[in-house]
């Protein structure tokens, strides 16, 4: 049976799924989206040949909702959908601290829901998406999860207990990266280097220690040591990054992050 998947609230997350999911051999005549905006919903009418519609029509039709809204718009989200969702739709949500239990609560009783956690590189097929079940998502519920956000990149599954942490380390882990190229385009262009030479040295550095990292299976340690020779450059550069607190910095940085995933599943959205 043909399954009708529906993106609720599609921007850049939300495109880039269905692009993704049209690439793995979605018919687009299944895929129905909604958006704020008239001219975005026919901008992704013409772009992929998917379906508009209103959010109560999406409840109505599609066996699955996927809702890509910001946290602070779910609760107005959910008061529209909730007259509308029949107790067999699959739910997904993806955004950031809101609990499936919330979620629950203002739908019909027995409502599957499934949270996920992607990021921003699902914009070119390498998204790290987390997934965790709700009370009432079944293996089926969760394969068919995986199946979607497969299509933009890996998929890991969690208890939903570890999603604020996941969000910290992966939803925004993007950002840290692109902060740190950021400051070390600067630093090139310090030490005499054009900004777009020290821009392209800086980021097939980060490719190949990512690939070397994803593919060698060793330990960041042994990858960060083969590099560093005694008294050489590197080692100089990680005692200054050390005198300079970055690691404690990195961990601090990524506990304020899982603290406000928590604050906003509190419903504290300021």
């Amino acid at each position: 049976m043909t399954q009708k998947v529906a993106v609720l609230g599609t921007g850049k997350i939300g495109e880039a799924l269905l692009s993704g999911m049209i690439r793995a051999g979605w018919a687009p005549a299944d895929l129905l989206v909604t958006a704020r905006r008239p001219e975005r919903a026919e901008e992704l009418r013409t772009r992929y040949g998917v379906t508009p519609v209103t959010n109560p029509e999406a409840a109505k039709t599609a066996d699955t909702l996927i809702l890509t809204v910001k946290p602070q718009d779910m609760g107005t989200l959910l008061d529209e959908l909730a007259p509308h969702v029949p107790a067999d739709r699959l739910v997904i949500s993806g955004a950031a601290g809101i609990t499936t239990t919330s979620i629950e609560a203002r739908l019909t009783t027995g409502t599957p829901v499934v949270r996920v956690m992607t990021n921003t590189p699902a914009l070119v097929d390498e998204a790290m998406s987390v997934i965790s079940a709700g009370s009432h998502a079944t293996a089926d519920h969760l394969a068919h999860t995986e199946e979607i956000f497969g299509a933009v990149g890996k998929t890991l599954r969690v208890p939903e207990s570890q999603q604020d942490a996941c969000t910290a380390l992966s939803g925004s882990g993007p950002a840290y990266f692109f902060y740190l190229v950021e400051a070390m385009t600067d630093a090139g262009i310090l030490l005499g280097l054009p900004r777009d030479k020290a821009h392209d040295l800086i980021v097939q550095s980060a490719i190949g220690a990512a690939v070397m990292l994803r593919d060698s299976g060793e330990h960041p340690v042994k990858l960060r040591e083969n590099v560093t020779s005694p008294a050489g450059t590197t080692i100089n550069a990680i005692r200054e990054l050390e005198n300079h607190g970055v690691r404690a910095a990195l961990i601090a940085a990524l506990e304020a992050a899982r603290d406000r995933s928590r604050a906003l599943a509190s419903g504290n959205n300021t």
